[in-house]
């Protein structure tokens, strides 16, 4: 039976929400208080990455975030502040940095991904997109024999969850960047990984929507939703009123403001990335990570993309040019002879990736409304994961049995 789908958020997960929807014969209404034209879905380092199985909330990431605390330059980077939904957050997030939920945690993630993986190859392969997609894998390129020891630890991790995972010296390294001249000391290589570019994406996204009628509103804020008897009956935007049968709450870092308005608690905090963009040919072939400056490196449909940081410091779109700098100093450090230009690092952008306390995004609907589906929260694996929400969201919504088991994301977990 078809149903009218209000969906607030236009981001990677409101329109792969929508795709999926529309598919299933519903009617369906895309919200955005942006231009859609900017933000996480379009700064982000564009990976599809089933090789990310350890979640933010890791053991060790506490006692190394205090280090960086007073570091504005550090890969992860904390702003204290007294704000009440902060705090709750990091004594969540504290909690959350366990083993025992970390071995949770890598499976569930792995999976994810992986069908998320599969979902972005059939969109790929259908007859309605042409977008940029290549499967190359992914390099975890480290400059010392130390990061080397860790990142092939993780790997043995992986390879018993079934992944393919190869160390590389620096020679072997070479082979798969044939054209730049790295300064490192050797790489773990992830075979399952696959990188795209999201602006071409979210462009062919939106159109291919609107062709097949799907309303998408830009600059359109929901101010306030009329609840009532565990429903949302409408919702009020700055320009209008909107009833639905159906909502989805995809609304990133600000999905937690609309929450309260039903009293649902669904910590999160906005950790914000930045991205450079480099418009000239730098003979990079092969995504990499960048492992002790935690920086990524992608090759783009004409440009590279050089993008990092992790800095909870609230919802703000402030450029700061130190950690603007760290990612360009660090591109330059690990390839030889690259070189980033002043006016290239002033063009930087930010987005702001929505983090939950545990590392898992909140895909479900909560006990405490029956019309509302929540699909947020997903921090640096949110390009990867788009589809798969997406498809998800449609199969709850059209009470189907959903392709994964969704208990390790409930809305309503505690932590």
């Amino acid at each position: 039976m078809s149903k009218k789908v209000a969906i607030i958020g236009g981001g990677i997960m409101g329109l792969c929400a929508a795709y999926y929807l529309h598919k299933d014969g519903n009617q369906v209404i895309v919200l955005d208080q942006s231009s859609m034209n900017a933000g996480a879905s379009y700064v982000n380092a564009g990976y599809i990455t089933p090789s990310h199985i350890i979640p933010l909330s890791a053991p060790g990431i506490i006692t190394k975030g205090l280090k960086w605390m007073f570091n504005t330059s550090s890969p992860f980077y904390v702003k204290p502040r007294l704000d009440s939904d902060f705090l709750k957050w990091s004594w969540a997030f504290k909690k959350s940095a366990t083993k025992a939920n970390v071995d949770k945690a890598i499976p569930v993630i792995k999976n994810i991904n992986l069908f998320s993986r599969d979902l972005y190859e059939d969109l790929k392969n259908s007859s309605d997109f042409n977008f940029h997609y290549e499967r190359n894998g992914l390099l975890m390129l480290c400059q010392t024999e130390k990061a080397l020891e860790e990142e092939w630890n993780v790997a043995k991790r992986a390879i018993e969850e079934g992944l393919r995972v190869t160390e590389l010296g620096k020679t072997d390294t070479q082979n798969y960047e044939p054209k730049v001249d790295l300064n490192i000391s050797g790489a773990v290589y992830y075979d399952c990984d696959a990188h795209m570019t999201p602006s071409d994406f979210m462009a062919e996204m939106k159109a291919y929507l609107e062709q097949q009628g799907v309303q998408i509103l830009s600059e359109e804020k929901v101010v306030d939703l009329h609840i009532s008897e565990r429903k949302i009956q409408s919702l009020l935007t700055s320009k209008q009123k909107i009833k639905a049968d159906q909502f989805v709450l995809a609304a990133g870092s600000w999905s937690s403001f609309l929450a309260k308005k039903l009293n649902l608690k669904i910590p999160i905090q906005a950790g914000k990335g930045y991205c450079i963009n480099v418009a000239r040919t730098t003979g990079i072939k092969t995504p990499a990570v960048l492992v002790e400056a935690k920086v990524a490196v992608t090759p783009m449909d004409g440009f590279t993309r050089f993008a990092g940081t992790m800095e909870i410091g609230g919802i703000n779109h402030n450029i700061n040019p130190v950690r603007v700098n760290s990612i360009a100093n660090a591109g330059e450090a690990y390839y030889n002879n690259l070189s980033i230009t002043q006016e290239e690092r002033t063009t930087a952008a930010c987005g702001l990736r929505p983090c939950t306390p545990d590392g898992l995004p909140y895909i479900g609907k909560s006990e405490k409304c029956d019309n509302l589906t929540v699909a947020t929260g997903h921090a640096m694996m949110g390009w990867s994961l788009g589809p798969a929400t997406g498809k998800l969201v449609a199969e709850i919504i059209g009470d189907k049995k959903t392709s994964m088991n969704l208990e390790a994301f409930h809305p309503d977990r505690r932590f």
